[in-house]
């Protein structure tokens, strides 16, 4: 009887072990969930490798999004998230801010926008900063962007169609701003790269990063129209973009920024994770990838962004 009482005890114990397994209730076993902007896509990687390799218990999920999209399913959509990395501080201070689900953002990282391109893109030997847009408007080129109202890479876009008028006394964003089969259009701008890879598309409007990371060509334009520059900021803030839900973005330099949304599940977890993005390790990944990471990084309010950080950060000003 004995024996059979501690071979049902075994079996019992067993069975709840494959069960904890099964609903990953096992002792210890956590996650943590991370939205990001579909170009951070690749460092955001290279962190959760280094970050479980510090914390082998710590499940990180990565989603990539278009940076609005994210923010939406925080505030509109119920998502719980961890940590909220956009490629638009604004975005932040846009969706969350209003909302009560943040009040603060560190800017950590910057870019520029770029057209990039492959070997077999019509003309690609003959593009450059000052003919891009006459070889994009020629019939038998495929341009592509992301959607201005789903990623910030495609309200910048428009902004730098907007920039170039000026800029090259030509109204390039009449040229461009169609709708024709020779425009192509994708909720995120690293869905375009497939397109370029494969032949579909000549030319995309990317980061710089991006096309750096998948080893793309690509043409680099001036200073004044590429939302790449602080002493640009001035130029950039002449023009702005009005999306779906009737929010106005004004244009201003590319600045990546993340907050930990208040009723984050996992609060310690994720302010380990973003002190990670900030530290010498952190900032050697986003450097290696092509993103220049800021040093010291920036914040709208070193008082509201969480002590453990704020040797990290310096207050700013780009109003």
């Amino acid at each position: 009887m004995k024996k059979k009482l501690i071979a049902l005890s075994i079996l019992i114990v067993l069975s709840l072990s494959s069960l904890f397994l099964i609903f990953g209730l096992e002792e210890g076993n956590e996650k943590i969930v991370i939205l990001d902007a579909g170009s951070l896509t690749l460092p955001m990687i290279r962190l959760k490798e280094v970050f479980q390799e510090e914390h082998p218990n710590v499940e990180v999920i990565l989603e990539g999004y278009g940076s609005v999209d994210a923010a939406r399913l925080i505030v509109e959509g119920g998502k719980s998230a961890d940590v909220l990395a956009v490629a638009d501080y604004k975005v932040i201070e846009e969706y969350l801010f209003p909302t009560n689900y943040s009040d603060w953002y560190v800017i950590f990282a910057r870019n520029e926008l770029v057209i990039a391109y492959t070997n077999g893109s019509r003309y690609h030997d003959e593009i450059n900063r000052d003919n891009w847009y006459e070889v994009l408007n020629r019939s038998d080129v495929r341009y592509g962007h992301s959607d201005p109202s789903s990623d910030p890479c495609g309200y910048r876009t428009i902004m730098l169609w907007k920039l170039s008028n000026e800029y090259y006394g030509v109204d390039v964003f009449s040229m461009l701003n169609v709708s024709s089969e020779r425009r192509v259009v994708r909720p995120r701008s690293v869905e375009l790269i497939a397109l370029l890879e494969n032949g579909d598309l000549d030319y995309a409007f990317e980061y710089k990063s991006v096309a750096v990371q998948h080893n793309l060509s690509y043409v680099e334009l001036p200073p004044e129209i590429n939302l790449g520059f602080w002493n640009c900021s001035d130029i950039y803030k002449k023009v702005n973009v009005t999306l779906s839900d009737g929010k106005t973005i004004v244009g201003g330099p590319i600045l990546y920024g993340f907050t930990i949304p208040k009723n984050a599940p996992n609060y310690e977890l994720a302010l380990e994770f973003v002190c990670l993005i900030l530290s010498d390790k952190g900032r050697q990944i986003f450097d290696e990838l092509g993103q220049p990471p800021l040093s010291p990084a920036l914040t709208n309010d070193v008082e509201k962004v969480p002590e453990q950080i704020r040797t990290y950060v310096v207050p700013y000003s780009l109003k």
